[in-house]
């Protein structure tokens, strides 16, 4: 049985960032099937040891169910592994995002939000709740742009599709912070070495849905980014 390599500083430099989403492609495609690649966990992590050279960076979500290694069928030293509720962009998520990439070499960054998030549901319900509070507020302008469901008693968690709504949204605006936030990863994009790409995760299916409209991969696409979120900044302040 073929045993998956681990990465090296070599076999990364050799990834695109096209080849890097499609590696994640077809490793949700595994998982969604109930296979996974053969790996030696415990060789890999001997391997990596002095140095890691992952392809991708995966911000995700806190939930238990959305754990990127595993729905990727990736293995130890593939990924950058980034963590919060609600997937928000703040400075210290975009400082790691540029380490991993100006740094270390990965070549994707995928913002990955997924179905029934309760950090989205939180913010649908303006909950506030200690450090919470702050948070969740970070996802409001998500709820506010949601501008189909115009019923107020309608704006609420109990809605599933206002909430699914947010949720896309949420995704699409993490995707145009980091692009407006880094000039590191901007300038990064525009030189075709890094992609951007926005995804959200069923819970019932496994499947990951990919989005080319918050796709960014070239400059037009930096330019378009950088322009719809000076438009929506402008409409918040109206």
């Amino acid at each position: 049985m073929y045993t998956m390599r681990t990465l090296t500083k070599e076999l990364q430099e050799k990834i695109t960032p096209q080849e890097a989403l499609d590696i994640l492609k077809r490793g949700n495609q595994r998982f969604v099937n109930n296979l996974k690649e053969n790996r030696n966990l415990l060789q890999q992590a001997n391997d990596t040891r002095a140095g890691q050279w992952p392809f991708a960076v995966i911000l995700s979500c806190i939930d238990s169910r959305t754990s990127a290694e595993l729905i990727f069928d990736q293995g130890l030293g593939d990924i950058f592994s980034i963590r919060i509720a609600g997937n928000i962009i703040n400075t210290d998520i975009l400082g790691s995002m540029e380490f991993a990439c100006k740094l270390s070499g990965a070549k994707l960054i995928v913002v990955l939000g997924h179905d029934n998030c309760g950090a989205i549901k939180g913010a649908c319900d303006h909950v506030e709740m200690g450090n919470l509070t702050e948070l969740l507020a970070k996802l409001q302008p998500a709820v506010y742009e949601e501008k189909t469901v115009t019923k107020a008693e309608e704006r609420n968690s109990s809605n599933d599709k206002f909430v699914e709504n947010v949720t896309l949204l949420n995704m699409k605006r993490s995707v145009k912070s980091i692009v407006s936030r880094s000039y590191i990863l901007e300038q990064m994009v525009e030189k075709g070495e890094i992609d951007i790409i926005g995804a959200i995760h069923n819970l019932e299916s496994g499947v990951v849905q990919f989005y080319e409209d918050a796709y960014v991969a070239n400059k037009k696409d930096v330019t378009a980014s950088l322009s719809e979120k000076k438009d929506l900044a402008a409409k918040a302040k109206a």
